[in-house]
């Protein structure tokens, strides 16, 4: 993993608040990474980088937004991953609101998971997570072995 990560944020809805908070109190290590986020939580994120660098010397590249969650944004996520084109995943999820999408969000979670991508589920987490040494430097991801899964005989 190059000491540059492509960081996937998302938030539920009654999350959104918290995220947003913690991409502002954190702006300038997170501008050293390529930000990718769901279509709503990337449109705000991305206006609240916009609002906030006016003036400033942190430079943001462009968020890569996908599609919103309930619209494929979690699966499209979930394919990059296992593409391994996401480096770290930020979730701030709702544990306490039905989600109509869950098991899109299911799925991405396992994704993280199965190939062992560092994943926050919330701000103490990702406060955490981004105050790693890893964070801003090279960290090489152990392989997971997928062969016993691969060479099964059905």
């Amino acid at each position: 993993m190059n000491p540059v990560k492509n960081i996937a944020v998302v938030a539920h809805d009654h999350c959104k608040g918290e995220l947003l908070d913690f991409v502002e109190c954190n702006l300038e290590v997170l501008s050293r990474h390529n930000l990718l986020a769901t279509g709503t939580t990337g449109g705000l994120v991305e206006d609240l980088i916009r609002e906030r660098s006016e003036g400033s010397r942190i430079e943001f590249k462009p968020v890569n937004r996908m599609k919103s969650g309930p619209l494929g944004g979690d699966q499209q996520l979930g394919a990059m991953i296992s593409e391994g084109r996401i480096d770290v995943l930020i979730f701030f999820w709702d544990p306490m609101q039905p989600q109509p999408h869950d098991v899109d969000v299911k799925a991405l979670l396992r994704l993280a998971v199965l190939y062992n991508i560092p994943t926050a589920s919330n701000r103490s987490s990702a406060e955490f997570l981004i105050s790693s040494p890893y964070f801003s430097g090279e960290y090489e991801i152990k392989p997971v072995d997928f062969s016993d899964y691969t060479q099964r005989k059905i």
